[in-house]
């Protein structure tokens, strides 16, 4: 079994220079877990930031994923995509952020769909995690957010349970998938709960 977990800015220069340097025949799995943050507050929403977190975290995704498929589709193999709750509840103060990773939902959902009606065996997992604590992602909304950190290992475990069952969604902590569907039903209290987990003083002064 051969497995690919891409992670970190690594994967941006990986991204550039596969065509050359890798041949990716007889892959099974693809982890795609790389990203880039900016800080939470209205400074992120500059068009250079912005156009800096479509490129990691999403046209880097685009482009592994297009040179990883044909492989993929031979081994009837499984594409693990580690995204964010963010990627499916928008909250204050993280739009590109949040731009970025609902481009991720809106082109593995549609590319899962083509797959489907091409009978293609191959499994796309979309992972949908909160915040974990890293050292980075904690410095990233320190003081911001109330939200409670989760254990990173814990995480991980749930990243690789569904995409060794194929599953079509992981939501951890599992919490989120009710916060998700909660959106689509009840909008106005949904957006009360994520109100509450936001210091918006603290956000406003990063300005």
């Amino acid at each position: 079994m051969r497995v690919l977990l891409l992670t970190g800015l690594g994967a941006l220069f990986f991204a550039y220079y596969w065509d050359d340097n890798f041949n990716p025949g007889g892959l099974d799995y693809l982890v795609l877990n790389h990203l880039g943050a900016a800080p939470a507050g209205t400074r992120a929403r500059s068009a250079q930031a912005t156009r800096w977190l479509l490129q990691v975290n999403f046209l880097s995704y685009v482009q592994l994923t297009s040179l990883a498929l044909p492989s993929l589709t031979d081994s009837k193999g499984s594409l693990v995509v580690v995204s964010s709750l963010l990627g499916r509840v928008p909250t204050s103060f993280s739009s590109p952020y949040s731009a970025a990773k609902f481009a991720l939902d809106g082109f593995f959902g549609s590319l899962r769909r083509e797959l489907d009606v091409q009978d293609v065996n191959v499994a796309i997992t979309m992972c949908v995690l909160g915040l974990r604590d890293r050292a980075s992602a904690a410095e990233g909304v320190r003081g911001v957010t109330r939200a409670k950190a989760a254990p990173g290992p814990k995480a991980a475990l749930a990243v690789i349970r569904g995409g060794a069952t194929r599953a079509s969604g992981v939501f951890y902590p599992w919490r989120f998938h009710l916060l998700c569907l909660l959106r689509g039903w009840l909008p106005r209290p949904g957006a009360w709960f994520i109100r509450q987990e936001l210091n918006v003083t603290a956000a406003a002064a990063a300005a």
